[in-house]
């Protein structure tokens, strides 16, 4: 529920703090005094429509905070989250409105839009007036209040889960039969694709491997010429090792002869000897190494040019050729076996709205008892609000081809206002102030179901008196046992069925050089609401029978 109200340098009103609590709280005051202003206000922190005139004249922006106390479950709470803002037990709205007609919206001292306002402000508070009772205008609504009457939620939602499960069936048989008639289309492309593919047998890391095969023996070719140069040297009339060979034996001749000089010559001879020997025998294995089939080579080129090819054609990447082949022919088989996949298809999205209809049919049928008890118990609440000769009924409208989450039903409700007088929709025959009445007739009947936490009346009693306000009143007040009223009034029957009396009143500003006058609120006392229930009464003289009369309303409502 609402719990505070604080409001700065809004039109006429430059500082307000109220707090408010449980039951019916009037608001009541001098035509002019600022009542209008207070709704506005209180609006606008809801997420209302912001104007630059709505800012009290001198000054740069005006401000309004609304303070919720919610349960943990509260809706509220839910539609805050959806918006991304952090949100526990206790909600704070506000709204800041600039001068330049710029406005900025905070929920939990977070920033947020108008638009989260809106939809959390829609949770937590209803204002109904004359001229703007949006419950009764939408059908969309009327069939939720029948809803919220015969405690049809858990049938309505398994409705819509059974919607959104149907049209997820028709949307699966949908997309498999556009994804068949394209491959029935490409139907040719993807045979001779597959058996091409298939022909061509593409492995994995083949292209990596053909690729350095290749890359060898395009060098080997290139380094052989150059091993057999140098195998040439060992093989020519005068190669260095020949004549190294025919040194070192010599020395080893002459070796005995002065061993001590000739020794370490001929063994470093005897080892390049070796040495040379040894880089023969390298050279010949490097050359056996370089021989290849060139037949080899034209074999490899051919075989990863087709890779290659086949990849540029397909438009994908080598190692991405088998995968490929692999979907071709998944795409093959899905076709060969569309029909039965259809078939599956087409019964489920059957069975889904069968199952949506009998649902929704069931519905239907709760519908129109709960609405036949709607109608007899809002009609139970007409004659008191002087709408005797009036008639309330729900018309239930069941079409199953406009089929949807919430049901096969149009329901709209209709009046009859005199006897013998065709029935039409609410809308189109109420006055406003007979649609302000019915709305509280159905507010009345609902009682804690179909309502938010807080609901303003903002003076549904106007052109009434005497027993059709003291009826509004008791209503009003049977009302706020389930949920948090107030309402702005003139009727003083009405003003003396609340358990809390505000007077709305003009008088000198609360900051000390602002000359301005300003709106100010007042709780009332015992006395003071006597005395204001009395100035309802008589008008501006007040007498001591309206101070009598005041005190019998004051005790006929306790």
């Amino acid at each position: 529920m609402l719990v505070r109200l604080s409001i700065r340098d809004i039109v006429l009103i430059d500082a307000l703090d109220l707090d408010f609590g449980h039951g019916l709280t009037t608001l009541t005051g001098e035509t002019g005094a600022g009542k209008s202003i207070l709704l506005d206000a209180f609006m606008l922190a809801l997420g209302g429509r912001g104007d630059a005139s709505l800012v009290r004249a001198g000054c740069e922006q005006g401000q309004v905070t609304a303070v919720f106390d919610l349960p943990a479950d509260h809706p509220a709470h839910l539609a805050a989250r959806e918006f991304g803002l952090a949100s526990e037990d206790e909600l704070v709205l506000r709204r800041v409105q600039a001068a330049d007609g710029r406005t900025r919206a905070f929920v939990n001292d977070q920033p947020a839009t108008a638009q989260a306002l809106r939809a959390i402000g829609g949770e937590l508070v209803e204002i109904h007036c004359q001229h703007d009772d949006r419950a009764l205008v939408d059908p969309g609504v009327h069939r939720a209040l029948v809803d919220a009457h015969g405690g049809l939620s858990s049938q309505a939602n398994d409705t819509r889960a059974k919607h959104g499960a149907w049209l997820a069936a028709r949307r699966a048989l949908a997309d498999e039969e556009e994804r068949i008639a394209r491959a029935r289309a490409d139907a040719e492309y993807l045979r001779h694709a597959h058996e091409e593919l298939t022909k061509l047998a593409p492995q994995e890391g083949e292209e990596e491997a053909l690729a350095e095969r290749r890359l060898f023996m395009q060098r080997a070719e290139k380094v052989a010429t150059d091993i057999r140069d140098a195998l040439g040297a060992f093989a020519a009339d005068r190669a260095p090792a020949a004549e190294i060979g025919h040194v070192a034996r010599r020395l080893e001749r002459r070796l005995p002869q002065a061993p001590h000089i000739l020794e370490p010559p001929a063994r470093a001879l005897a080892q390049a000897v070796d040495a040379l020997g040894l880089a023969e025998q390298a050279l010949e294995q490097a050359l056996a190494e370089t021989r290849f089939d060139p037949a080899e080579l034209e074999r490899v080129e051919e075989r990863l040019f087709a890779l290659r090819g086949a990849a540029r054609k397909y438009q994908v990447a080598v190692p991405e050729l088998a995968r490929l082949a692999q979907k071709f022919a998944d795409d093959i088989e899905a076709l060969d076996a569309s029909e039965a996949r259809l078939v599956k298809l087409g019964q489920a999205l059957s069975a889904a709205r069968a199952a949506y209809d009998e649902t929704a049919r069931a519905l239907s049928a709760a519908r129109r008892k709960a609405a036949k008890r709607l109608d007899a118990l809002v009609d139970g609440e007409l004659k008191p609000l002087k709408l005797e000769g009036a008639h309330f009924s729900t018309q239930v409208e069941s079409d199953p081809a406009n089929a949807g989450p919430e049901g096969i039903d149009r329901v709209e409700f209709w009046v009859q206002t005199n006897p013998g007088s065709r029935p039409s929709p609410l809308t189109k025959v109420a006055s406003g102030g007979e649609l302000a009445r019915f709305m509280l007739a159905l507010k009345v009947v609902l009682a804690d179901r179909g309502s938010t936490a807080t609901l303003v009346f903002d003076e549904i009693d106007t052109g009434v008196g005497g027993a059709v306000a003291d009826a509004i009143g008791q209503r009003l007040a049977r009302l706020a046992k389930n949920a948090q009223v107030l309402a702005v009034t003139h009727a003083p029957q009405v003003a003396a069925r609340a358990s809390r009396h505000l007077r709305i009143s003009k008088g000198p500003p609360a900051k000390g050089k602002d000359k301005r006058v300003a709106t100010r609120v007042s709780v009332l006392g015992d006395a003071e609401r006597r005395e204001e229930i009395a100035r309802m009464l008589s008008g501006a003289a007040i007498t001591d029978e309206a101070r009598a009369a005041a005190m019998r309303l004051l005790e006929g409502a306790g």
